[in-house]
């Protein structure tokens, strides 16, 4: 079996329903903002970014309602687990994503929580819309249109 390569990326939480759920404009990469307990505990890999949302306050953003549960051997020195967090962007980056939040309909969903190559925490951003019914329905037809059309390749060889 081949090996697989390592480009140094370790995905600690993906948020897959965000896709079904909402139409994506853009993504972006933003840092974020943790103390020592935070990062120690994201390398455990239970944390959920399903619910949470980043908004603009003040010209800065904040990631708001991301579970990133308590390192046990921290003791004392421990974080409050769903605390907003600071994103860090450049502020001419965050008054655009401000602006595109404050369209109608528009939100900032988390995609990805991740390590990069330099072992720094970075989140993936959408600036999405969410769908209706509807438009989930033909989303799924259309992966199901894909899957069939893939096993029907394969098979014909």
């Amino acid at each position: 079996m081949a090996k697989k390569k390592d480009d140094g990326f370790k995905i600690i939480a993906d948020n897959r329903k965000a896709r079904y759920a909402y139409a994506i404009d853009e993504t972006l990469e933003a840092g974020i903002m943790l103390v020592g307990s935070e990062v120690k505990s994201l390398r455990s890999g239970k944390t959920t970014i399903g619910e949470s949302y980043a908004h603009a306050k003040d010209g800065e953003l904040w990631l708001v309602n991301c579970y990133i549960p308590e390192y046990t051997q921290a003791s004392r020195f421990n974080h409050e687990p769903k605390r907003s967090r600071k994103l860090l962007v450049h502020k001419r980056e965050a008054a655009r994503l401000a602006a595109a939040i404050q369209r109608e309909g528009m939100t900032l969903i988390p995609l990805k929580l991740y390590f990069n190559a330099k072992g720094r925490a970075k989140i993936e951003l959408g600036v999405a819309k969410g769908k209706k019914l509807h438009d989930k329905r033909e989303t799924e037809k259309q992966r199901d249109w894909q899957r069939d059309k893939a096993r029907l390749l394969r098979d014909k060889g």
